[in-house]
């Protein structure tokens, strides 16, 4: 790369000074690292040939308590500023903008402010509302309320409704303690790193959030928001010049600040020590087997950049896949189900330690595993580890420098944040090649990891013994300690204060529901948008007397492939198995091969593999769909052979006999689904309610969702898995035999060549028919409308409403998603966010999937979102668009549209849904045309006659409601885990 003048290490550019400069020849980047010499914020940026620029402010956030309060800060920060005296700029100008990415996240210590595009306008005005949002926020108390925690009636106007705890965050968080895994995490780093930052809960403990006052929150800005403790990321091809001159413009004036210190360091302990706590009864898992445990290994401090990058190594080797001595010892021997939430390296704190532990473990093996856990290390530390394995870790990683990704400056943006602002230096993170050199060189000297086992693991008295164990009573105490607090509160309140919540509930009303000018807040316009789509250029051609779309394009000498294996109809009961059988393929070896042995050769010369369910609306009809699976891979270009010589043997040889191994994947299976529930519960939601719409949906909760949750529960109950094997063997005969195939290739001209013999060889190799068919009588879909409530122990709820819509070619399609975009920007985000208090919520049109949801995320009040579901037409009814808001609505739909894509995504739209360019083109020329009159005459006709007539299907997943009687009168079916019928 040519060097800009003024960027040598010394020069002075825009009120900043150049540290150093560095060309990074394997990322194919230059970095240049600047401080500004008034405050003494570090800049660095990231000159790369990349067209998505980021920009991102950070700032370092220490807490002595576990009020919330940065986290309340980073959603008040964004309720309006000097310069953008709005409410809410920055969810306004998700409509008003064409950026790719806009977040702000909270962790440990820090918290940071990113976002991505690729118009230099849109660059320019989001950079000015995000540092004029952080240096200079309107922090209303008001804001400070909606977005933290407030006491208010629950109808706001109305002082005989009952006082209740309301707020985002608060609600926000109460749904994220409800995570048993983040529990688990959360409280093992809490006691693993005492007096320290982290003992804390940055984002904010429900049972301390509401003693966060409005002073702590102000002060607490004007303590850590100051640019002396800022730390600015710019990536890609903008250049230098305009983002110094930028941040310097909103810099100036400001003078270097001393920023209290943090104790980020722990104290090492002289002895080791347990901790012991609980957390809820899950009833979708057998009561004895619901124990976590794990012990952690206090490490390096993650200032020192190299030690990090071997601890990541010895991580990675201990721990990472079929092979790895751990997995043997701890999942292969079905001690656990899967892995503890903590389990690997953790850097992401300034005392960085290393955990390893099990879940789903039995009452009577806790000293077990813990004793295991201890063999397994004496056993690494006597043997060492195989070459290969080390050599599979080092080929991922040069193939991880390789992949042309579309969001590859915001990895390297959340790859090195968390050391960064705890004082590593951002140069050396990204010098990955310098570290691997070095390894080499130390681990030829011997003993590179064998000391480190001695240091860190096995010698070391820092050592915490973490156990946690389920409490049927735990949901209830938790209830009731809030209740308790909230009785205290209510207590403590004059009559004055009581009016003056009724004044402020009033108020909080009154603003939400104001109408303001947003004419300070820059735009883009729809000329801004191209007109016509992006066309990458595709070969179909026939191999084998089988379809091929070729992607021919720079690569960086990696090859990307797919391929679909169709399947005929099939019962819902053997549909259920499919995700097992998918899985099963990459887990259970083959009679000849360990899982172990396979899988160090799919690291080793692969990318990685994957094998899931697919299913896809017929872009033309929502009642016809496609179900299959599909088989992904990438590869070095000289590794093409062999990619697809493993697919080979897993496809032809997989023993599925193997009810020992089958047994660790149910399992594993099992608790990872039950886990997930609590973090997508929305999208869980969204797709049990769509699920009796159209046969895609179907197919789709079939294989992913609450349905498969509860049958792979009941499979993990089995004692005699052999008709478990069985049907995945009539499964195997029935798939990926060469009729049934469609491929797509994804590579360099130079690969093509080499691609084309290994394809052939990979497609012949294959069963040229099925051996056996399945039994259809089934298979028959029928559309039905439904209202299931799933009731589980969490503090909060999910929702969902779903209505069909058309299919992706109908020219209704652009209109319906105009009006979800209409309707959750002016309707749904104020009834559901703001006023109802739920983290979040909205109306999304599905294009391809024909499907209109409504659904809310992390909800206090399921009902009142079922309510404004069903009121949201009459809304709509009494509401006139300006010509700026139909803009705005189309620009948030061609962000993702436009949004660039990783190399390997390039073409599926028309390989998996079969889209053409001329179909996509289609879409957005209708979508550019989009009228308010189109708007309310898809509404009458798709919303009115199906919410009036109750032709959509509703889904909550949450708290055991408190009327059940009345929602089973109201046609509601209440549901456990348990009374799923598999």
């Amino acid at each position: 790369m040519i060097r800009r003048r003024g960027t040598a290490p010394g020069d002075s550019l825009h009120g900043f000074r150049v540290q150093q400069r560095q060309t990074i020849p394997e990322l194919q980047l230059s970095a240049i690292l600047l401080e500004h010499e008034a405050t003494g914020a570090q800049h660095l940026h990231i000159d790369r040939d990349d067209a998505n620029n980021v920009f991102a402010v950070g700032f370092q956030t220490p807490v002595n308590d576990s009020t919330g309060v940065p986290h309340v800060l980073e959603h008040t920060t964004l309720c309006g500023s000097q310069q953008y005296p709005v409410r809410d700029p920055f969810f306004k100008m998700l409509n008003r903008s064409m950026a790719n990415y806009m977040n702000a996240l909270t962790g440990s210590d820090y918290t940071i402010y990113p976002f991505a595009t690729t118009n230099m306008t849109d660059y320019a005005n989001l950079q000015s509302i995000y540092m004029d949002a952080v240096f200079c926020p309107k922090l209303t108390y008001l804001d400070f309320s909606q977005e933290g925690w407030r006491l208010e009636h629950d109808v706001a106007a109305d002082s005989n409704t009952p006082i209740k705890f309301k707020g985002v965050v608060y609600n926000e968080m109460k749904g994220r303690t409800s995570d048993t895994s983040y529990l688990f995490y959360r409280q093992s780093q809490q006691a693993m790193l005492p007096g320290t930052t982290y003992s804390h809960v940055s984002g904010g403990d429900p049972s301390h959030i509401t003693n966060l006052s409005y002073d702590q929150l102000k002060a607490f800005h004007d303590t850590y928001y100051h640019p002396s403790n800022a730390r600015f990321y710019t990536y890609g091809n903008f250049p230098l010049e305009h983002h110094l001159a930028a941040i310097q413009e909103k810099l100036d004036g400001y003078k270097r600040r001393s920023i209290p210190a943090a104790k980020s360091t722990v104290d090492p302990w002289d002895q080791p020590r347990a901790s012991f706590t609980t957390c809820s009864l899950d009833p979708m898992k057998p009561e004895d087997k619901q124990n976590r445990v794990s012990l952690s290994f206090l490490a390096n401090n993650t200032e020192d950049v190299f030690e990090t990058f071997a601890m990541k190594l010895l991580s990675s080797l201990l721990l990472n896949g079929h092979a790895s001595p751990m997995y043997k010892a701890l999942i292969d021997t079905n001690l656990g189900s899967e892995f503890s939430p903590n389990t690997g390296y953790s850097s992401t704190t300034k005392s960085s330690y290393l955990s390893i532990g099990l879940q789903g473990v039995h009452d009577k093996d806790i000293d077990k595993v813990q004793a295991e856990i201890r063999s397994v290390l004496e056993q690494v530390r006597r043997d060492g580890f195989d070459v290969k394995r080390i050599d599979a870790i080092l080929h991922q990683m040069e193939l991880g420098q390789k992949h042309k990704t579309a969001k590859f400056g915001l990895g390297i943006m959340n790859s090195i944040t968390s050391n960064w602002l705890n004082g590593a230096n951002p140069m050396e993170l990204l010098q990955v090649n310098k570290h691997i050199d070095r390894f080499k060189q130390e681990f030829a000297d011997g003993q590179f990891f064998e000391s480190r086992i001695d240091r860190y693991l096995l010698n070391n008295p820092h050592t915490l013994t973490f156990v946690m164990q389920p409490d049927a009573t735990y949901t209830k105490q938790i209830a009731e300690e809030e209740q308790s607090r909230l009785k205290e509160k209510i207590h403590a309140l004059t009559p004055e204060d009581k009016k003056e919540i009724v004044a402020r509930g009033q108020a909080l009303v009154a603003k939400q529901d104001e109408v303001e000018s947003l004419d300070c807040l820059p735009t883009l316009h729809l000329n801004d948008i191209a007109t016509k789509q992006k066309r990458f250029v595709f070969e179909h051609t026939g191999l084998c007397n089988l379809p091929v779309q070729w992607r021919t394009t720079s690569t960086n000498g990696v090859t990307y492939f797919k391929a679909i294996s169709t399947l005929p109809p099939m019962s819902d009961d053997l549909a259920l198995y499919l995700p097992l059988f998918c899985d099963a393929l990459l887990s259970l070896g083959t009679r000849s091969q360990t899982m172990a042995d396979i899988d160090d050769d799919i690291r080793l010369y692969t990318g990685g593999l994957s094998v899931s369910p697919i299913a896809s609306t017929n872009h033309s009809d929502l009642d016809l769909a496609e179900h299959g699976i599909i088989l992904g891979g990438n590869c070095l270009d000289r590794n093409v052979d062999r990619m697809y010589s493993i697919f080979t043997k897993l496809i032809r040889e997989t023993n599925f006999e193997d009810t020992k191994k089958l047994k660790t994947l149910i399992m594993g299976n099992a608790s990872a689904l039950a886990n997930s529930i609590v973090g997508s519960g929305h999208v869980y939601a969204r797709t049990y309610a769509g699920s009796s719409l159209t046969p895609d949906m179907h197919y789709s909760e079939l294989s992913g969702g609450m349905s498969q949750i509860d049958f792979m529960n009941y499979l993990a109950a089995l004692d005699d898995l052999s008709p478990v094997s069985d049907k995945l063997k009539l499964i195997a005969s029935n798939v990926l035999h060469q009729p049934s195939l469609r491929m797509a290739v994804t590579c360099g001209e130079d690969a093509v060549s080499a691609n084309t013999d290994a394809l052939s060889s990979f497609i012949q190799s294959l069963p040229t028919e099925s051996s056996s068919s399945f039994d259809t009588n089934e298979a028959v879909f029928a559309q039905n409308f439904q209202k299931t409530f799933f009731s589980l122990p969490y503090s909060v709820n999910f929702t969902s409403m779903a209505l069909r819509g058309v299919p992706y070619t109908h020219v209704d399609g652009p209109k319906l998603q105009v009006l979800s975009s209409l309707m959750t920007s002016h309707h749904l985000h104020r009834e559901i966010r703001e006023k109802n208090g739920a983290y979040g919520g909205g109306l999304v049109y599905a294009g391809l999937q024909g499907l209109l949801s409504f659904y809310s995320y992390r909800d206090p009040n399921y009902l009142q979102s079922l309510k404004t579901y069903q009121s949201a037409l009459d809304w709509l009814c009494h509401r006139e668009f300006t010509d700026q808001e139909m803009t705005e609505a189309k620009l948030s739909i061609f962000q993702n549209i436009d949004a660039p894509l990783s190399v390997s995504s390039e073409g599926m739209l028309q390989f998996i849904h079969g889209v053409s360019y001329d179909m996509q083109q289609q879409r957005r020329e209708q979508l550019f045309n989009v009228t308010q009159d189109d708007v309310h005459r898809v509404a009458n006709k798709y919303l009115k006659e199906a919410i009036e007539q109750n032709n959509c299907s509703m889904t909550v997943l949450g708290k055991e409601p408190t009327e059940p009687q009345q929602l089973e009168a109201q046609g509601w079916k209440i549901r456990t885990s348990t009374s799923t019928n598999v």
